[in-house]
């Protein structure tokens, strides 16, 4: 074969992969500042799962749980 099909194939082959990797990253990042932005589980929700579990929540227990959840938002920052 001619040595420009290959070299047509190599570098299709790596605009490829580089195009997903990079589609990857773009997409992960916007999905951690939107998921911190507008987290999926706000303090009313922890004191309603508390108080439908029969526990009558406290303010630290609450802000604690949401401490525990907003912490996994960070574990890449640091």
């Amino acid at each position: 074969m001619d040595i420009r099909l290959w070299l047509a194939i190599v570098i299709a082959v790596i605009t490829l992969l580089g195009g997903l990797v990079l589609g990857f990253l773009i997409a992960r990042k916007f999905m951690m500042k939107y998921l911190k932005d507008n987290p999926p589980i706000t303090e009313d929700i922890v004191r309603t799962m508390m108080s439908q579990m029969g526990r009558t929540p406290s303010e630290k227990q609450v802000r604690q749980v949401m401490k525990s959840i907003n912490g996994q938002y960070q574990v890449g920052k640091k």
